[in-house]
């Protein structure tokens, strides 16, 4: 059998045949390379092509004899078969292992001559940049060739710069013989009549400096001469060079400007940019920025709005020098004016970004135009203005001028202006923090802010309490009732005050309309001004609750005002300022002085023969009330902002706890009197008290014994009414205080009052009743802890000692037990203290 080739091997096949059964099989490598190749049904099926047919079908089911030889056959050819194929497969896969060596013996020397190659081409690269860099080396091109390209882009840079200088320096010398030999600059103004005016200039700045050095005669005349008559030196320029190159630059400045200025009106911001970088160099870019500035159309439109009038809203000026009313704002023509500056700034910050290449110094001097220029001028007027009016028109006006100002430059900075969207840079925000500044200062130099604060209270206070202070000085000489005595105690500075307070308003310093709001505050027409004796009424003279809350209001809107408006360091200071005044004014001319005439008042009504007037009891309420308003106040408002300075603090908390000692002091005193002054009248009316009331004789008084006497009811009368007229007049603490003093009083003159009777069997029912009536008078009053419980039942226990009798008078005795002595005082009162019962009672508990 012939070999098969290579290209054929897997399509081998063999084709078998047994004799025995005349049937063949074929089978291949392909066979075994079938992924469905089975051993078991590769055997059997040579074993079916080996089995006889008759051997498999035998007629009638017998069976013959089982032969061999056609399996053996069978298994003996494809044994061969398989073996001829193993050797095929064998050969096959030597051939193809060769030809493998042969090609990976061919790649690792293709691998190799290209990483020669490769090496070769990383060297060659190598030297190339080493000769370029200059690094050097041993190949010889290091100092030759290093660094080439970037040194002949060098040479050529400087070659060019050379050639451009002697370009200049030649043009430069011509441009000087010109100027020196013929007195003229023909070639520069050939230059700038093409339009190239920046490198005109640039030349013509050179050509000064040129005369400076070689020329410093050149402001001699063309006739060779010195003004002073001294002859030229030879050798120099016969024409004044100087002149004429400062000339040119003047011309060529104007020039420059003139061109800006129509860049600037056709927003030409290259153009603009362009001019602004050559006029740098005259005068440090003075006339340019200057041109820029004044040509602005803000301050064209503006400059004739400068004289216009202000508003004229009388509900508006009227409201803004009213203390009661709420300030109106700032002034509609200034706020106007604000409201555009904020928008002139915010766009013209982003055109002067353009046109400057230095837009912050720009920025600087349009800012300083607008605030010492437009706004200062409107403010002027405002404040002006409202100077006036009066005191609290201005103070109310610089308020509010200031913060809508201040608001101005807040937003200013956060816009950023030519830094938009970042804020604006530090120099910018310190040149807008100055010009604030510098808007306000004329009118907070020294004290003179919190002068004017106090001097707009005192004027408030004194108008307000003019009438207050006129009654009781009118009245001091009717001490017969409460508001006559109110004069009493101000008397002193009543009458000075007064006339003060009519000298202030007859000054010519005092604006027309502030003396008129100060006369409706007093409530005084106008004609009444020039009168020295006002006219008044009781109403007058009482203490006032909303008045006294309108000075409070008018005192927490200076605070407000000057923590707005001062410095922070000067604001404990000027709290102190505020608190001595408004203790003055509040603490001393209006409390003081009403706790002193009620303290006088109830002086007057001790030894009255007739009931104490207690009139004065309603003020004590009103009093507490502003009392208290004025202590919150300088808890609450004042103490707090006094802080950061401890010294002051502690001076406005010693002050302020003087006051308020003096003034609760007086009110306690006042208390006093009063309950000294009550109690004089409930022992008049003790005193009379009949003999017959504890000891009756006839029907008729044992008919009056049945109720309570006629003394008792005028007690129980009158301290109804003082204890009505209490609790309206007190609260709290005070009104139990005072009533339980009251009660205890009460009580003693009762007790020793019943001392001074005999008291029959059937008089000691009227005691009794009158003593039982005494204590629920007191139990309806609303005395608190301050009484102590059961502090009146002792009056019940007194009078029910002339009704026992027997054993319970001795069981009433022991239960007193150390009491018992001066219970028996009482018991001696009695018109049957000799009987047997009365006596052995006593003796259970002692000797009489």
């Amino acid at each position: 059998m012939s070999r098969p080739s290579a290209d054929n091997a897997s399509m081998l096949s063999y084709q078998a045949s047994t004799k025995s059964s005349g049937r063949g099989f074929t089978f291949s490598l392909d066979n075994f390379s079938n992924k469905d190749f089975i051993v078991k049904d590769f055997i059997e099926a040579l074993s079916e092509n080996a089995t006889p047919a008759s051997r498999k079908s035998a007629p009638g089911g017998s069976q013959t004899q089982f032969d061999p030889k056609p399996l053996i056959r069978s298994f003996e050819h494809a044994l061969s078969r398989l073996n001829n194929l193993s050797e095929d497969l064998e050969e096959r896969e030597n051939e193809l292992s060769g030809a493998v060596r042969r090609a990976e013996a061919q790649h690792n020397g293709n691998a190799e001559s290209l990483g020669r190659k490769l090496n070769q081409a990383v060297e060659r690269f190598q030297r190339l940049d080493n000769s370029l860099n200059g690094t050097g080396g041993d190949d010889g091109y290091g100092d030759a060739g290093g660094n080439v390209a970037v040194r002949i882009g060098e040479r050529l840079e400087e070659l060019d710069r050379q050639l451009k200088r002697s370009n200049d320096a030649k043009f430069l010398i011509l441009c000087w013989q010109e100027v020196s030999q013929r007195g003229s600059l023909e070639t520069l103004e050939d230059v700038k009549r093409r339009n190239d005016i920046v490198e005109c200039a640039r030349i013509a700045r050179q050509l000064l400096k040129i005369s400076a050095r070689l020329d410093p005669d050149s402001n001699q005349g063309v006739n060779g001469s010195a003004p002073n008559g001294v002859k030229r030196r030879p050798g120099r320029s016969k024409y004044p060079t100087k002149e004429i190159i400062e000339k040119f630059l003047e011309n060529l400045e104007q020039d420059l400007l003139a061109k800006f200025d129509d860049c600037l009106r056709r927003a030409n911001y290259e153009g603009m940019r362009e001019c602004a970088i050559t006029l740098k160099d005259f005068n440090d870019g003075a006339s340019v920025i200057a041109t820029y500035v004044n040509q602005h159309s803000f301050f064209i439109d503006r400059t004739q709005l400068v004289t216009d009038e202000l508003v004229e809203d009388t509900e508006t000026w009227e409201r803004l020098q009213d203390p009661d009313a709420e300030p109106p704002g700032v002034e509609p023509s200034l706020q106007s004016l604000i409201d555009e500056v904020k928008i002139v700034v915010q766009d013209e910050s982003a055109v002067i970004k353009r046109a400057f290449p230095y837009y912050e110094e720009v920025l600087i001097r349009f800012l300083q135009r607008i605030f010492q220029q437009s706004i200062q001028q409107r403010l002027e007027m405002v404040l002006e203005k409202a100077n006036e009016l009066s005191s609290l028109a201005f103070l109310r006006s610089l308020q509010a001028s200031r913060s809508y100002i201040t608001t101005l430059v807040d937003d200013l900075k956060s816009h950023g202006l030519t830094e938009a969207p970042e804020p604006v840079t530090s120099q910018i925000a310190a040149t807008l923090d100055q010009q604030l500044e510098e808007l306000f200062v004329p009118y907070f130099v020294g004290s003179s802010y919190i002068e004017r604060e106090k001097r707009n209270l005192e004027e408030l206070y004194s108008s307000l309490l003019l009438k207050f202070t006129s009654y009781h000085e009118q009245r001091r000489r009717m001490p017969t009732s409460y508001f006559g005595s109110l004069a009493q105690r101000g008397k002193e500075f009543a009458a000075s005050a007064r006339d003060a307070y009519m000298e202030r308003l007859d000054s010519a310093d005092l604006p027309t309309t502030q003396k008129a709001m100060l006369l409706r505050i007093a409530g005084l027409k106008e004609d009444q001004g020039d009168k020295k004796n006002i006219e008044t009424t009781e109403e007058d003279g009482r203490l006032s609750i909303p008045a006294a809350k309108r000075m409070l209001k008018w005192l927490a809107e200076g605070v407000g005002r000057g923590l707005e408006l001062s410095p922070p360091n000067d604001t404990p200071k000027d709290v102190q300022n505020l608190q001595n005044l408004l203790l003055t004014h509040v603490g001393e001319y209006y409390l003081e002085t009403a706790l002193d005439a009620a303290s006088d008042h109830a002086v007057s009504q001790e030894n009255m023969k007739t009931p104490p007037d207690l009139t004065h009891l309603p003020s004590i309420q009103r009093l507490t009330i502003i009392l208290h308003l004025l202590q919150t106040t300088i808890r609450t408002i004042l103490l707090p902002l006094a802080t950061p300075n401890l010294t002051i603090r502690r001076e406005i908390e010693k002050s302020s706890n003087a006051t308020m000692s003096t003034l609760e002091s007086k009110l306690s005193n006042v208390l006093n009197i009063t309950l000294t002054a009550t109690l004089n009248w409930v022992a008049k009316c003790l005193t009379q008290q009949k003999k017959t009331d504890f000891r009756p004789k006839d029907d008729m008084d044992l008919m009056a014994a049945s109720s309570e006497t006629p003394a008792c009811q005028a007690v129980v009368q009158f301290l109804t009414r003082v204890a009505t007229q209490a609790s309206g007049a007190l609260s709290g603490r005070n009104l139990s205080l005072f009533l339980s003093e009251l009660a205890l009083g009460l009580r003693a003159l009762v007790l020793a009052h019943i001392l001074k009777f005999t008291v029959s069997q059937f008089g000691g029912i009227t005691v009794s009743k009158d003593m039982t009536r005494y204590a629920e008078l007191v139990r309806g009053w609303p005395t608190g802890g301050d009484l102590e419980p059961g502090a009146m039942d002792v009056l019940v226990e007194v009078g029910q000692l002339f009704i026992i009798k027997g054993d319970a008078l001795k069981f009433k005795l022991h239960q007193a037990g150390a009491d018992a002595g001066e219970l028996k005082a009482y018991i001696r009162q009695r018109e049957d203290v000799g009987s047997a019962d009365v006596q052995a009672a006593l003796g259970a508990v002692g000797r009489v």
